[in-house]
Protein backbone atom coordinates (compact mmCIF):
# COMPACT_ATOMS: atom_id res chain seq x y z
CA UNK A 1 0.00 0.00 0.00
CA UNK A 2 1.53 3.20 -1.13
CA UNK A 3 0.97 6.46 0.62
CA UNK A 4 0.13 9.43 -1.54
CA UNK A 5 1.95 12.65 -0.97
CA UNK A 6 -0.45 15.27 0.24
CA UNK A 7 0.03 18.54 -1.62
CA UNK A 8 -0.99 21.77 0.07
CA UNK A 9 -3.99 23.40 -1.54
CA UNK A 10 -3.14 26.06 -4.05
CA UNK A 11 -5.56 28.95 -4.15
CA UNK A 12 -5.58 32.67 -4.58
CA UNK A 13 -4.71 33.22 -0.93
CA UNK A 14 -1.64 30.95 -0.90
CA UNK A 15 -0.47 32.25 -4.27
CA UNK A 16 -0.69 35.82 -3.04
CA UNK A 17 1.17 34.89 0.11
CA UNK A 18 4.10 33.58 -1.94
CA UNK A 19 4.48 36.87 -3.85
CA UNK A 20 6.75 39.24 -1.93
CA UNK A 21 5.30 42.67 -1.34
CA UNK A 22 7.07 45.53 -3.02
CA UNK A 23 8.54 47.97 -0.53
CA UNK A 24 7.46 51.56 -0.86
CA UNK A 25 10.17 54.20 -0.78
CA UNK A 26 10.18 56.72 2.04
CA UNK A 27 9.47 59.74 -0.13
CA UNK A 28 6.77 57.89 -2.06
CA UNK A 29 5.13 56.93 1.22
CA UNK A 30 5.21 60.54 2.38
CA UNK A 31 3.77 61.63 -0.96
CA UNK A 32 0.88 59.17 -0.67
CA UNK A 33 0.09 60.36 2.82
CA UNK A 34 0.23 63.98 1.75
CA UNK A 35 -2.04 63.67 -1.30
CA UNK A 36 -4.69 61.93 0.82
CA UNK A 37 -5.08 65.21 2.67
CA UNK A 38 -7.31 67.18 0.31
CA UNK A 39 -7.00 70.53 2.15
CA UNK A 40 -3.21 70.23 1.92
CA UNK A 41 -3.39 69.56 -1.82
CA UNK A 42 -5.68 72.57 -2.16
CA UNK A 43 -3.08 74.59 -0.24
CA UNK A 44 -0.37 73.56 -2.72
CA UNK A 45 -2.63 74.55 -5.61
CA UNK A 46 -3.37 77.98 -4.10
CA UNK A 47 0.30 78.56 -3.29
CA UNK A 48 1.29 77.64 -6.85
CA UNK A 49 -1.22 80.15 -8.23
CA UNK A 50 0.17 82.87 -5.95
CA UNK A 51 3.76 82.12 -6.99
CA UNK A 52 2.71 82.19 -10.65
CA UNK A 53 0.95 85.52 -10.10
CA UNK A 54 4.01 86.96 -8.36
CA UNK A 55 6.28 85.91 -11.24
CA UNK A 56 4.05 86.57 -14.25
CA UNK A 57 1.96 89.44 -12.88
CA UNK A 58 4.61 92.16 -13.22
CA UNK A 59 5.34 90.98 -16.77
CA UNK A 60 1.74 91.11 -18.04
CA UNK A 61 0.65 94.19 -16.09
CA UNK A 62 -0.19 97.13 -18.37
CA UNK A 63 1.75 99.45 -16.05
CA UNK A 64 4.75 99.10 -13.77
CA UNK A 65 4.42 99.24 -10.00
CA UNK A 66 6.12 102.66 -9.82
CA UNK A 67 4.13 104.27 -12.66
CA UNK A 68 1.63 106.92 -11.54
CA UNK A 69 -1.37 107.59 -13.75
CA UNK A 70 -2.42 111.12 -12.82
CA UNK A 71 -5.51 110.81 -15.04
CA UNK A 72 -6.85 108.00 -12.83
CA UNK A 73 -6.47 108.80 -9.15
CA UNK A 74 -8.24 106.30 -6.90
CA UNK A 75 -10.35 104.80 -9.69
CA UNK A 76 -12.11 101.41 -9.28
CA UNK A 77 -11.13 98.36 -11.36
CA UNK A 78 -11.73 98.72 -15.10
CA UNK A 79 -10.31 97.57 -18.41
CA UNK A 80 -7.25 99.80 -18.09
CA UNK A 81 -6.39 99.22 -14.42
CA UNK A 82 -7.51 95.67 -13.62
CA UNK A 83 -7.37 96.08 -9.83
CA UNK A 84 -8.03 99.81 -9.88
CA UNK A 85 -5.61 102.50 -8.80
CA UNK A 86 -4.41 103.91 -5.51
CA UNK A 87 -4.97 107.48 -4.41
CA UNK A 88 -1.70 108.55 -6.06
CA UNK A 89 -2.56 106.84 -9.37
CA UNK A 90 -0.45 103.71 -8.90
CA UNK A 91 -1.68 100.61 -10.70
CA UNK A 92 -2.87 98.22 -7.98
CA UNK A 93 -2.53 95.08 -10.09
CA UNK A 94 1.18 95.65 -10.67
CA UNK A 95 1.72 96.76 -7.08
CA UNK A 96 -0.04 93.69 -5.67
CA UNK A 97 2.01 91.35 -7.87
CA UNK A 98 5.29 93.04 -6.91
CA UNK A 99 4.22 93.25 -3.26
CA UNK A 100 3.44 89.52 -3.20
CA UNK A 101 6.79 88.83 -4.85
CA UNK A 102 8.62 90.89 -2.24
CA UNK A 103 6.72 89.31 0.66
CA UNK A 104 7.50 85.83 -0.66
CA UNK A 105 11.19 86.66 -1.00
CA UNK A 106 11.32 87.97 2.56
CA UNK A 107 9.35 85.01 3.93
CA UNK A 108 11.45 82.36 2.18
CA UNK A 109 14.73 84.06 3.09
CA UNK A 110 13.78 84.41 6.73
CA UNK A 111 12.33 80.91 7.00
CA UNK A 112 15.39 79.27 5.42
CA UNK A 113 17.77 81.30 7.58
CA UNK A 114 15.98 80.65 10.88
CA UNK A 115 15.53 76.94 10.10
CA UNK A 116 19.21 76.40 9.28
CA UNK A 117 20.54 78.36 12.26
CA UNK A 118 18.08 76.90 14.77
CA UNK A 119 18.72 73.35 13.52
CA UNK A 120 22.50 73.60 13.81
CA UNK A 121 22.53 75.47 17.13
CA UNK A 122 19.82 73.33 18.75
CA UNK A 123 21.32 69.98 17.78
CA UNK A 124 24.87 71.13 18.61
CA UNK A 125 23.77 72.18 22.10
CA UNK A 126 22.09 68.82 22.64
CA UNK A 127 25.01 66.77 21.35
CA UNK A 128 27.98 68.51 22.98
CA UNK A 129 26.23 69.18 26.30
CA UNK A 130 28.20 70.52 29.25
CA UNK A 131 29.50 74.06 29.06
CA UNK A 132 28.58 74.44 25.39
CA UNK A 133 24.97 73.52 26.11
CA UNK A 134 24.75 75.87 29.10
CA UNK A 135 26.17 78.83 27.14
CA UNK A 136 23.86 78.27 24.16
CA UNK A 137 20.80 77.92 26.39
CA UNK A 138 21.80 81.04 28.32
CA UNK A 139 21.96 83.02 25.07
CA UNK A 140 18.62 81.59 23.91
CA UNK A 141 16.86 82.35 27.18
CA UNK A 142 18.30 85.87 27.23
CA UNK A 143 17.09 86.58 23.70
CA UNK A 144 13.65 85.18 24.53
CA UNK A 145 13.05 87.94 27.10
CA UNK A 146 14.45 90.78 24.98
CA UNK A 147 11.73 92.96 23.33
CA UNK A 148 12.68 91.81 19.86
CA UNK A 149 9.86 93.63 18.10
CA UNK A 150 11.17 96.98 19.31
CA UNK A 151 14.69 96.08 18.13
CA UNK A 152 13.33 95.03 14.75
CA UNK A 153 11.28 98.22 14.40
CA UNK A 154 14.25 100.41 15.39
CA UNK A 155 16.72 98.80 12.98
CA UNK A 156 14.18 98.63 10.15
CA UNK A 157 13.32 102.31 10.45
CA UNK A 158 17.01 103.24 10.22
CA UNK A 159 17.54 100.91 7.24
CA UNK A 160 15.28 102.95 4.98
CA UNK A 161 12.90 100.08 4.31
CA UNK A 162 15.50 97.84 2.64
CA UNK A 163 13.97 94.35 2.57
CA UNK A 164 17.39 92.69 2.79
CA UNK A 165 18.17 94.40 6.08
CA UNK A 166 14.70 93.55 7.37
CA UNK A 167 15.24 89.89 6.44
CA UNK A 168 18.59 89.71 8.24
CA UNK A 169 17.15 91.26 11.39
CA UNK A 170 14.13 88.94 11.31
CA UNK A 171 16.48 85.96 11.02
CA UNK A 172 18.54 87.23 13.97
CA UNK A 173 15.53 87.54 16.27
CA UNK A 174 13.65 84.49 14.99
CA UNK A 175 16.04 81.54 15.32
CA UNK A 176 16.09 81.01 19.08
CA UNK A 177 12.46 79.90 19.59
CA UNK A 178 12.68 76.92 17.20
CA UNK A 179 16.26 76.26 18.37
CA UNK A 180 15.03 75.49 21.87
CA UNK A 181 12.37 73.14 20.51
CA UNK A 182 14.97 71.35 18.38
CA UNK A 183 17.32 71.13 21.38
CA UNK A 184 14.59 69.41 23.40
CA UNK A 185 13.95 66.88 20.64
CA UNK A 186 17.64 66.23 19.97
CA UNK A 187 18.32 65.37 23.62
CA UNK A 188 16.86 61.90 23.11
CA UNK A 189 18.75 61.39 19.84
CA UNK A 190 22.20 61.88 21.32
CA UNK A 191 21.79 58.69 23.36
CA UNK A 192 21.01 56.49 20.33
CA UNK A 193 23.30 53.61 19.42
CA UNK A 194 24.37 55.02 16.07
CA UNK A 195 25.48 58.28 17.71
CA UNK A 196 27.60 56.39 20.27
CA UNK A 197 29.04 54.21 17.51
CA UNK A 198 30.03 57.24 15.43
CA UNK A 199 31.62 58.88 18.48
CA UNK A 200 33.65 55.75 19.30
CA UNK A 201 34.83 55.58 15.69
CA UNK A 202 36.32 59.05 16.05
CA UNK A 203 33.85 60.93 13.86
CA UNK A 204 34.08 64.70 14.55
CA UNK A 205 31.25 66.17 16.61
CA UNK A 206 29.88 68.57 14.00
CA UNK A 207 29.87 65.80 11.41
CA UNK A 208 27.78 63.67 13.78
CA UNK A 209 25.43 66.60 14.21
CA UNK A 210 25.05 67.15 10.47
CA UNK A 211 25.01 63.54 9.27
CA UNK A 212 23.22 61.74 12.13
CA UNK A 213 21.19 64.12 14.27
CA UNK A 214 19.80 66.56 11.71
CA UNK A 215 18.45 63.91 9.29
CA UNK A 216 16.53 62.27 12.14
CA UNK A 217 14.65 65.47 12.92
CA UNK A 218 14.04 66.29 9.26
CA UNK A 219 10.27 66.11 9.65
CA UNK A 220 10.36 68.74 12.39
CA UNK A 221 12.60 70.97 10.28
CA UNK A 222 10.27 70.74 7.28
CA UNK A 223 7.27 71.72 9.39
CA UNK A 224 9.23 74.53 11.07
CA UNK A 225 10.24 75.85 7.67
CA UNK A 226 6.65 75.84 6.40
CA UNK A 227 5.26 77.52 9.50
CA UNK A 228 8.21 79.93 9.43
CA UNK A 229 7.03 81.23 6.07
CA UNK A 230 3.66 82.09 7.61
CA UNK A 231 5.28 83.73 10.62
CA UNK A 232 7.66 85.77 8.48
CA UNK A 233 4.85 87.01 6.23
CA UNK A 234 2.76 88.06 9.23
CA UNK A 235 5.73 89.78 10.91
CA UNK A 236 6.70 91.66 7.76
CA UNK A 237 3.08 92.65 7.20
CA UNK A 238 2.79 93.99 10.73
CA UNK A 239 6.00 95.99 10.41
CA UNK A 240 5.03 97.45 7.04
CA UNK A 241 1.52 98.18 8.26
CA UNK A 242 2.80 100.42 11.06
CA UNK A 243 5.45 102.00 8.84
CA UNK A 244 8.62 100.15 9.94
CA UNK A 245 8.86 97.69 7.05
CA UNK A 246 9.27 97.98 3.29
CA UNK A 247 8.84 101.54 2.08
CA UNK A 248 8.11 103.30 -1.19
CA UNK A 249 9.23 103.00 -3.98
CA UNK A 250 9.47 99.34 -2.99
CA UNK A 251 6.21 97.69 -1.96
CA UNK A 252 5.08 94.62 -0.06
CA UNK A 253 1.70 93.24 0.88
CA UNK A 254 2.03 94.82 4.31
CA UNK A 255 2.77 98.30 2.98
CA UNK A 256 -0.09 98.05 0.48
CA UNK A 257 -2.50 96.96 3.21
CA UNK A 258 -1.30 99.80 5.43
CA UNK A 259 -1.95 102.34 2.66
CA UNK A 260 -5.27 100.80 1.70
CA UNK A 261 -6.51 100.74 5.28
CA UNK A 262 -6.60 104.53 5.30
CA UNK A 263 -9.07 104.59 2.40
CA UNK A 264 -10.98 101.35 2.92
CA UNK A 265 -14.32 103.18 3.10
CA UNK A 266 -13.83 105.40 0.05
CA UNK A 267 -11.71 103.06 -2.12
CA UNK A 268 -12.10 99.52 -0.72
CA UNK A 269 -10.28 97.86 -3.64
CA UNK A 270 -6.99 99.38 -2.46
CA UNK A 271 -7.31 97.30 0.70
CA UNK A 272 -9.16 94.16 -0.35
CA UNK A 273 -6.89 92.98 -3.19
CA UNK A 274 -3.64 93.00 -1.15
CA UNK A 275 -5.51 91.63 1.87
CA UNK A 276 -6.93 88.81 -0.25
CA UNK A 277 -3.47 87.90 -1.53
CA UNK A 278 -2.10 87.90 2.02
CA UNK A 279 -4.98 85.76 3.30
CA UNK A 280 -4.58 83.23 0.49
CA UNK A 281 -0.83 83.03 1.15
CA UNK A 282 -1.11 82.43 4.89
CA UNK A 283 -4.02 79.99 4.55
CA UNK A 284 -2.28 77.96 1.83
CA UNK A 285 0.93 77.66 3.87
CA UNK A 286 -1.03 76.67 6.97
CA UNK A 287 -2.81 73.93 5.02
CA UNK A 288 0.49 72.70 3.58
CA UNK A 289 2.07 72.63 7.04
CA UNK A 290 -0.88 70.66 8.40
CA UNK A 291 -0.59 68.16 5.54
CA UNK A 292 3.17 67.79 6.03
CA UNK A 293 2.72 67.19 9.73
CA UNK A 294 0.24 64.38 9.06
CA UNK A 295 2.37 62.90 6.28
CA UNK A 296 5.60 62.86 8.28
CA UNK A 297 4.04 61.71 11.55
CA UNK A 298 3.86 57.88 11.62
CA UNK A 299 1.12 57.97 14.26
CA UNK A 300 -1.22 60.16 12.22
CA UNK A 301 -4.39 58.91 10.58
CA UNK A 302 -2.90 59.59 7.17
CA UNK A 303 0.02 57.34 7.99
CA UNK A 304 -2.32 54.52 8.93
CA UNK A 305 -4.14 54.65 5.61
CA UNK A 306 -1.01 54.80 3.42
Amino acid sequence: MTSATIQPPVGPDTTAARIPRKRIGTFRLYYRRFVRNRPAVAGVFIFAILVLFAIVGPLIAPFTSIYLDFTALGTPPDGTHWFGTAADGGDLFAQTAVGLQRSLMIALTVSIGTTVISAIVGTAAAYFGGTTERIILLIIHFLMVVPTFLILALISSNAGGDWRVISVVMIFIGWFFPARVIWTMALSLREREYVHAARYMGVPGMRIVVRHLLPNIGSLLVINFTLGVVGAVISETGLSFIGFGVKIPDVSLGSLIGIGANSVSSAPWTFYFPALALTMLTVSMALIADGLRDALDPTSAAGGRA
